[in-house]
């Protein structure tokens, strides 16, 4: 198989689908291009109609979207290992990644990941309202689950792939979160796969403006 992703330092759902075949030990290629260039534009459309990262190929098929891939990777690889195993913890694990799929934006928007900078911003009611409700789910979750693990549902799933973005944005701009929440933002940072992440994203000296919100920490 081979992964195509974006900047490490930037693409959030790059890290998404990278997460997920790197925690779990499946086997691929990655291929990085850098964002928004003619290289970038002219390399996905020879295998996704919305020219976006990621892209899995696997033989004959392609698939696009994060969510999409780690289905796929989940159910092709892993025996569906990577959901809960109880199917109304499964219910509830896929509930919470299709809203994080689908919301949070005004937390996406003002606060951009950006793994090498150190950063302080104003955010706007409604990130801080994405924010209370992030740490929320993060505080209710490791409370219900603590007793079977240190992760969103005892073991490491597809909610922890999907909330690891999060993680390293709030590390980013130094966002205050309830102690649950803190702890598993330092467990979900300790993770091998994601420190192998973070240590790319550092070695890269590309830039993209529109991601470098806020302002550098004195």
């Amino acid at each position: 198989m081979q992964l195509i992703i974006g900047n490490k330092n930037y693409s959030s759902w790059s890290l998404r689908a990278w997460l997920m075949l790197k925690a779990f030990q499946v086997e691929f290629d990655e291929l990085k291009i850098n964002l928004f260039t003619e290289e970038f534009y002219e390399t996905l459309k020879q295998h996704t109609p919305v020219a976006k990262v990621p892209v899995l190929l696997d033989g004959e098929l392609n698939v696009w979207d994060s969510l999409a891939i780690c289905e796929y990777v989940n159910e092709r690889y892993l025996d569906g290992a990577a959901w809960p195993s109880d199917m109304s913890e499964r219910a509830k694990a896929r509930a919470i990644v299709s809203e994080m799929h689908s919301g949070f934006n005004a937390l996406r928007n003002e606060m951009p990941m950006n793994c090498r900078a150190k950063r302080k911003l104003e955010l706007s009611e409604a990130a801080i309202q994405d924010v209370k409700r992030m740490d929320a789910i993060w505080a209710e979750l490791r409370t219900t689950h603590k007793q079977t693990g240190p992760w969103l549902f005892g073991s490491f799933t597809i909610v922890d792939v999907f909330f690891a973005p999060a993680v390293l944005r709030f590390l980013t701009y130094g966002i205050e979160l309830s102690p649950q929440s803190f702890d598993y933002v330092q467990t979900v940072f300790q993770h091998p796969a994601l420190q192998a992440w973070v240590n790319d994203a550092l070695q890269e000296t590309e830039v993209v403006d529109e991601d470098e919100a806020g302002e550098p920490l004195e």
